[in-house]
């Protein structure tokens, strides 16, 4: 559970006006520049061969450190780490980091359901459950799952829409 939206821990109606303007505030603040990734790779230590990983990251240079920390401590999990740059840009990546299986399971999922996302990323977070699910249920240790999760991490293959005629936009069609 997530301390800031738990009812033991509002005192007034002041501190749950706060919570929702949090909560709204970090759902946009994903929507821009969070992500959701489930990882696939080799590990010759486990049984498949394969390790499935989901992690859940927020993204910020080093001027904008602070909000990382705000989401950090909002959700009470996770770790920041540095990205170090050696190209022409002039500050490091910090990314704000949740591969814990019960943090994500617990307090992240939960969270974005409860607080849903606007803009595509919703079907990433969608697809991202489904993976999380499939590892509570221990689908991901048997070759079947596995490949199902393979195919899931590649949202491309499963939501590909055709292209819109280049300088037309409209949102009714």
């Amino acid at each position: 559970m997530i301390p800031y939206l738990s009812s033991k821990n509002a005192s007034n109606a002041d501190n749950q006006q706060e919570r929702l303007k949090m909560s709204s505030w970090i759902v946009g603040f994903v929507d821009g520049e969070g992500c959701f990734s489930i990882s696939v790779f080799k590990n010759r230590t486990s049984k498949s061969g394969f390790q499935v990983m989901p992690e859940f990251v927020v993204t910020q240079g080093k001027k904008s450190l602070n909000v990382l920390e705000e989401i950090k401590n909002f959700f009470q999990c996770g770790s920041i780490f540095i990205n170090r740059r050696y190209d022409n840009h002039k500050e490091n990546i910090y990314r704000f980091c949740v591969r814990s299986f019960k943090d994500l399971d617990e307090k992240i999922i939960p969270f974005f359901k409860q607080n849903q996302l606007k803009t595509q990323k919703v079907k990433d977070f969608e697809l991202f459950c489904k993976v999380v699910e499939m590892m509570r249920n221990r689908q991901h240790l048997t070759t079947e799952g596995l490949e199902l999760i393979k195919q899931l991490k590649n949202p491309q293959r499963l939501y590909a829409e055709p292209a819109e005629e280049e300088g037309r936009y409209s949102p009714n069609s």
